[in-house]
């Protein structure tokens, strides 16, 4: 993953987290949006992986 295409995803990642902060009151998918963060901005190894299910996921909603 390059930096071009992983920067969408931190953008969209930390609105949501800083929204949830301020609301403060996180549930489970909602953390799960702030790991998703974590690990994008991290770019751990299993990021390759992560990613790879996000993509999965997102293409399904888009699938025409």
């Amino acid at each position: 993953m390059n930096g071009a295409a992983a920067l969408p995803l931190v953008a969209v990642f930390g609105i949501i987290t800083v929204l949830l902060v301020r609301s403060r009151d996180v549930k489970a998918w909602e953390a799960v949006m702030i790991a998703l963060f974590g690990l994008y901005i991290g770019q751990t190894p299993a990021i390759y992986t992560i990613n790879s299910l996000v993509t999965w996921c997102l293409s399904g909603f888009t699938h025409t």
